[in-house]
């Protein structure tokens, strides 16, 4: 009866603590979805009210501010929850004997980490409620702040839980008790502890942990280590989220994802087929073109081999083209569209690197160009070697396909005729693109349906946007430890004493970024190397604007370098093939980019145009 009793018991238990969960997954989804969707809309109202009674809402200059904070966080945690935050992906290729050790491993290290992030964020946040500072003159901003302590509590607890069995997830909850053990009883061995812990973060990276945790435990030990109070950690978390050109990444990434569910990609493959599928390589130009366009849009490479790789795939395979060479366009072209507006590096560069972000889409035009157009050419010298027969050009049917994606081909002209008008904000343009993006599948096309639809895609949206903040937010820390440290002043006096050739210099920095690709994703790199290059770059008279182009350009690359190479493992996931045969296939597609690269370094007209 007892044993029965208890059993019954556990059921209990075990029901209620799964309620729980689902109420707080709810939650989560429901506020994250708000904070997105508030975003969106509040600059739309803002335009129309300032247009309709030539005023604004009050106190919305603070509300745009912040908000990305609660989108960013609570996507994260959101990203967490699905398990969909930005990871080398070495630990999915380790023998699955191994992969039995190394999971948990990397789980007790994620959980250390994000464990001491929370107590940095509570420090700051306890140290913000002395601050007599008020969003919108009415809330309390250590209020809007204490979204960070929370949502690293979350994912501490999520590491934990998702760790494996019981024994695993033993050991994954011993990385909380480990944090403020070293946090508090291993003040005095800091600097020792600081060469062990950096090689405990690589190994770590190496078996799966998530790449913020690698660049946040970094920071933390840093710091420590410095006897820095940790708290600077979200301090400059918190001044990157909340910079005014900050709001501009999530909106034109929703606008992408709403344009990905909306079944715009089909709808823009049939319109370049039909202009461009009778020319010689037609189909690859075709692939070229309508991934650079989406990629552009979502500023996603893994959301474009992903929507598009199933439906492009058949495509150039019944054109006639092998395997080997349609394989290796579609992981290519998942990434080519970086340097176009609006892309999010694009964007992230102008943020952290501090220069005008309609000066940087002016200037990606013509390097992004020249991209394509080397892949286009690849595809053209492919398809005269292919014996399918090519079809006519069908002025009925191209017209027809320019009539259906119309709403989608205007998109475009409203962010950046918005921008270069003057007749609204960056931000404004943004979220009117996003809210018009909405309205064409909702209500034009009726591929979306409302409200269901629009809050899976606002979900979805979250999560990506979480991954990609999170990396942004811990890597500051580190970046500012960094620069505190003199490391880029030093490493432009080292590099001033042994390069004296402008040539030379650039030769080493490409070579140096190819390797920063190999490495580190877009997103961390942006963050942690571009603050250390400005001022080596200034010293050889190379122009912000210039270094944008060749740092998002040689980083476009790292996509298809082994073995961070995301577009690598999305191929061979979405095409079920080997890593090892994806590489292969994308290789004379990497040496081709490559020559483009080298262009772009040592023709700076290419990009400075801009500047007249």
């Amino acid at each position: 009866m007892n044993t029965v009793t208890r059993r019954a018991g556990s059921s209990l238990v075990a029901r209620w603590l799964g309620r729980a969960a689902t109420l707080g997954c709810s939650v989560e989804h429901g506020l994250a979805v708000t904070a997105l969707l508030a975003l969106g809309v509040l600059p739309v109202l803002e335009l129309l009210l300032r247009a309709v009674l030539g005023t604004g809402i009050p106190g919305s200059a603070g509300y745009l501010q912040h908000l990305p904070l609660w989108v960013a966080f609570l996507g994260a945690s959101v990203a967490s929850r699905d398990r969909r935050h930005l990871a080398l992906a070495t630990g999915e290729i380790l023998p699955a004997r191994l992969q039995g050790i190394a999971r948990p491993l990397a789980a007790t290290v994620s959980t250390t980490v994000a464990a001491g992030l929370a107590w940095a964020s509570l420090q700051f946040v306890r140290a913000e409620m002395a601050s007599p500072a008020r969003l919108a003159g009415w809330a309390p901003i250590w209020i809007v702040e204490a979204i960070l302590p929370v949502t690293f509590a979350v994912i501490a607890l999520r590491f934990v839980i998702q760790a494996g069995g019981w024994r695993a997830r033993a050991l994954a909850a011993l990385g909380i008790p480990a944090a403020a053990g070293i946090g508090f009883g291993l003040q005095s061995l800091a600097s020792p502890l600081l060469l062990p812990g950096l090689v405990g973060l690589a190994v770590a990276a190496g078996l799966g942990a998530p790449l913020f945790v690698v660049l946040g435990g970094s920071a933390l030990l840093l710091f420590f280590a410095g006897g820095v109070p940790v708290a600077a950690i979200p301090v400059e978390a918190v001044r990157i989220v909340v910079s005014p050109a900050v709001p501009l990444i999530p909106l034109f990434t929703l606008t992408g994802l709403i344009l990905a569910e909306g079944g715009a990609g089909a709808r823009l493959v049939r319109l370049f087929g039909a202009l461009f599928g009778w020319m010689p390589g037609g189909p690859a130009i075709v692939t070229a073109l309508v991934s650079a366009v989406f990629t552009a849009l979502t500023g996603a490479s893994g959301v474009t081999i992903l929507a598009l790789g199933g439906l492009l795939l058949p495509v150039l395979l019944a054109s006639g083209y092998r395997e080997r060479f349609s394989v290796g366009l579609l992981t290519t072209t998942g990434s080519l569209g970086l340097l176009f507006p609006p892309s999010l590096p694009l964007i992230l560069y102008g943020v952290v690197a501090q220069v005008p972000i309609p000066d940087l889409f002016k200037a990606g035009i013509v390097p992004g160009l020249l991209m394509v157009a080397a892949v286009c050419l690849f595809g053209v010298r492919e398809g005269l070697r292919a014996t399918t027969r090519r079809p006519g050009f069908d002025r009925r049917e191209a017209a027809a396909a320019l009539w259906a994606a119309k709403w989608d081909l205007l998109l475009p002209v409203v962010a950046l005729g918005g921008i270069f008008g003057g007749w609204c904000t960056l931000t404004e343009a943004a979220a009117l693109t996003a809210v018009s993006a909405l309205l064409v599948e909702a209500v034009i096309h009726r591929n979306l349906r409302l409200p269901g639809d629009l809050s899976r895609v606002l979900g979805k949206c979250a999560g990506l946007l979480g991954g990609v903040f999170i990396i942004l937010a811990v890597a500051m820390g580190l970046t500012n430890y960094l620069v505190d440290a003199e490391v880029p002043l030093r490493a432009a006096a080292w590099v001033n004493a042994h390069l004296e050739s402008r040539v030379l210099f650039l030769l080493f920095l490409n070579l140096f970024l190819l390797g920063v690709g190999c490495l580190m994703d877009i997103f961390s790199a942006t963050v942690v190397v571009v603050p250390l290059l400005l001022p080596i770059s200034r010293a050889f008279g190379i122009h912000p604007l210039h270094l944008g182009m060749i740092f998002l350009a040689n980083l476009e690359l790292g996509y298809l370098t082994p073995p961070v190479g995301m577009n690598l493992f999305l191929a061979s996931y979405r095409f079920e093939l080997p890593l090892l045969q994806v590489c292969r296939h994308a290789l004379p597609f990497l040496l081709a980019l490559l020559l483009v690269v080298l262009l772009i370094t040592y023709l700076p007209s290419l990009t400075l145009w801009v500047q007249g």
